[in-house]
Order: C-alpha cells, then structure tokens, then sequence
C-alpha cells in the first residue's frame, strides 16, 4: 500500500505551500484541496490510493457498534446474568425518592444504593426551594453563563459554597464529572506533572488525559512514595499539581491530607482534592475533609465537589482562590462552551448550602449510623477492608461471582445494594457497596448485617 504520508513529505516546499494555500482558500467550498493533496499523495479523484478500491478485509469491529470488543463485553456480562438467572443489577426503576428506603416494581427495599447522604433530597423545604427557582427563572437558564445564561441564584449558589467551604470564591459546573475533567484540562498542560493517587475517580484520569499533563500514579494514600516521586520530578517540569480525594469512593478510606499539605508547600506543588463522597460527611458541622484534619482550607489550591450527593442537585463545583475560579469561567471548555446549571438544581442546593449550617444533627446521625454499620459488620466477620469515618463501606468478597450472587441474594430478602467487580475494581477485589445515611435506623442495619452473614456464609467458603 503507498505511504501517503511519506509521499506528500517528498513534495518540494513550494508544492507544499500551493497545496496549503489552497487548503486554507478552498475547505469551505468542499475540501477541494483536499482531493488535490491526495491526487498529490498518489491517490485519483476519489481521494482514494492508486492501490484500488478500499480494502475488503477490514474487521467489522472497526466500522460497527455490535462488533466493537467493549460492547462484545457487556453482552457477555448479560449472557452471565441470564445463565444465573439473575436480573440485572443495574438500571432498576426507582420509583420514589430514594433515602433508607426504596421502591421498585411496587415492593419497598432497604436501600443503600444512593448517595443522598443527609436525606435532603425529597425534603419539602428543599423541594420548594428548586420548585421556587425554577417558576422564576424556567426550566433552563438557556444558554452559556458567559452568554444570557448567567442568573442571580448562580452567584449567590457559589458564594454560599465558597463561604461554607472557607475559601474565596467557587464556580458551578453542570456535572461532577466534567467539572473535574475541565478544570484539569485547563490548568495543565503538556510541560507540566500531575502526580495523582492509585484509585482515583475516572473523571480525575480523563482530565489527566485531557490536559497532556504527564501523569504519574502513586501508591494509594502513601505520602512517602509521593514525595520520591516529587524529589525525583519536580525540577523537570514546570507546573506540579497533586490530586487526592477526600473520601474514596470505592474503599471508604480518607486521604492523609496534612500530608499532602506539607508536601504541596515544600515542593511548591499545586494541590487539588475531590470532596464527592466527604463535602457533608466529614468535619464536625459536615464541610468535609478540612474540617476533620483541623486544615486552613485556603492550603488547597483547588476544592472540587459534586452537588448531586449531600446537597441533593445535580451538577459539581470548583472553589479556592478569585484567580483560580475567574481563570475556570473564561477558559474551562466544561464551562465556557455548556449551558449553565438549571435554575431548580441551583435553587435546591443553594437551600442545602443554608441548611447544612443550621442542621448538623443530620451530620451527627450519618457519622454515628456509618460507624455503628461499620463496627456491626467488623463485628459478624465482614471484610469492610480500608474504611473508616466515612459513609461508604465495602464489604469485600474477591469473587465477582460470588459478589453478584450475594447481592441478588440480598435484594431478594428486601435489601438493595450493588455489586461492585472487575474492572471498577482490581481483579479479586470483588465487592458489595454501602452508602450509609443520616436515615437509616439501627433495626435496619442490624437486619442487614445479620442477612447478609447468613447468606455470605451459604455463598462464600
């Protein structure tokens, strides 16, 4: 086959500045010079190579969907469900608001399948609040914020964030998840290292990616290897920023942050922390990892967090310095080029963000039922692996198998909650997952533990 790379390479410069002139004068006109650069490169009108038509033998996992080998994947995960005759565990219809409890398919279910951690999603005063900011502003504020899309309740939303979190100010995202793989995307670049931890979220990753930042993954929560890898890096790279998360999603555990801290100033680093699963669950009054360490909120350059958790919305949020956010709002693509969030999701976690202040009795609950699971479980033989003071609680089984099974098992006794397996997990790390909320009561955790003991030991030797 001819190399037409390599053949328009051979092209004298001034070949090659018509070809681009004509590139530049003609693309909207129909790529003309597009055809002339490939007649150029050996190829005829068509554009097609001098060698013949289109090769016959090219896999149909290139050009179909059903033949792509991740789509072949899941297909297999639902033969496996069939085969066990089990339904699937995953895009069940709720059918009311989720808390302690759920409904699907008419039955209630001890739930432990949502992230509404204070039970503030479906509180009146909450759902008045969005009903409220959705009445005067409409359905969609309609456009960009650097547009016509920017509302009143949006700058009172990220004051109310930036107060609570302690730091100057905040900017609001439509999504957790691309809040986390924007602001990556603009404050990195190809010269500079991001160092993050093992298990972080796959948002945090993607933006990684995004920024063409190198990456350098350190062993999870081991602030001794990152320091090696920054006494080593640093000095060859401009920008260094480490990202941790204050609670992981997966195992439960909280990140060392004094740790990170000192080794973000001592190396004069960048240092952002993920507060999804511990903007709510953590600290005294609940506003997260700071709070529980006792930190100056201001020695993290980038606060990220989700409003789809404890503050019952939808959408993610970036806080520190007047810098930080006025750079995000005109250069972050996740922002500058999305809608901005819905006025009733900016109206219901503004009413969350006052609330929180006042009703910390909410907090006080989750952490008292998270640790009262947590020990219930320890307590009846259940591998509960790294978790601790947080709401998310594994219980690790290491067989996918065996995971999947006991959690229909358990849904069949009246209890929802999710299996979690390969490649979400290590390989033989294999997991049941809990979120505990300020809801749920001592009878149903008891209940739960002891359910799910018996039937652990039927499944797993």
């Amino acid at each position: 086959m001819v190399d037409r790379n390599s053949q328009v390479a051979q092209l004298s410069p001034e070949q090659k500045r018509t070809l681009l002139k004509q590139l530049l004068e003609e693309k909207a006109a129909g790529g003309k010079a597009g055809l002339q650069m490939a007649k150029a490169a050996g190829g005829n009108e068509q554009g097609q190579q001098d060698c013949g038509e289109l090769p016959a033998n090219i896999p149909e996992e290139y050009y179909r969907i059903a033949g792509f080998p991740d789509y072949l994947e899941l297909s297999k995960q639902a033969e496996l469900f069939a085969q066990l005759q089990i339904a699937n565990p995953y895009f069940r219809v709720n059918e009311a608001i989720i808390n302690n409890k759920t409904s699907i398919d008419g039955r209630e279910y001890i739930s432990y399948s949502s992230y509404n951690y204070l039970g503030f999603s479906g509180d009146e005063r909450v759902t008045q609040a969005a009903n409220e900011a959705a009445k005067r502003y409409g359905t969609s504020v309609s456009a960009s914020r650097g547009a016509t899309g920017e509302k009143p309740i949006h700058g009172e939303l990220e004051a109310e964030l930036a107060s609570l979190i302690g730091v100057e100010d905040c900017v609001v995202y439509v999504g957790g998840h691309s809040a986390n793989v924007s602001t990556l995307g603009c404050l990195l670049r190809p010269r500079d290292l991001v160092v993050c931890d093992a298990l972080s979220h796959n948002s945090i990753i993607q933006g990684c990616i995004l920024s063409g930042a190198r990456r350098i993954l350190f062993p999870h929560n081991n602030w001794e290897a990152l320091e090696a890898i920054l006494k080593q890096n640093r000095r060859n790279y401009e920008r260094t920023l480490i990202v941790v998360e204050g609670v992981y999603s997966m195992d439960g555990d909280i990140a060392r942050l004094p740790q990170f801290v000192d080794l973000k100033k001592r190396y004069k680093a960048l240092l952002m922390v993920d507060e999804a699963h511990s903007m709510g669950i953590l600290g005294r009054s609940g506003r997260g990892i700071g709070e529980y360490f006792g930190l100056d909120p201001r020695d993290v350059d980038v606060w990220m967090g989700t409003l789809s958790k404890t503050f019952a919305s939808c959408g993610g949020y970036i806080a520190g310095s007047k810098e930080l956010v006025q750079l995000l709002k005109y250069s972050a693509g996740g922002f500058v080029y999305s809608v901005g969030i819905t006025p009733a999701n900016a109206g219901a976690a503004l009413a969350v963000a006052r609330l929180l202040r006042s009703e910390t009795g909410r907090v006080a609950r989750l952490q008292n039922n998270a640790r009262f699971f947590l020990e219930f479980a320890q307590a009846n033989g259940l591998d509960t692996g790294l978790s601790k003071d947080s709401a998310v609680v594994p219980v690790i089984i290491r067989d996918s198998l065996k995971s999947i099974k006991l959690a229909n098992a358990l849904f069949q006794h009246g209890i929802n909650v999710h299996p979690i397996f390969y490649p979400v997990v290590a390989d033989g790390e294999a997991r049941l997952r809990f979120f505990i909320t300020s809801d749920h009561t001592e009878d149903q955790i008891r209940f739960t533990i002891e359910t799910m003991k018996e039937l652990r030991n039927k499944l797993v030797p």
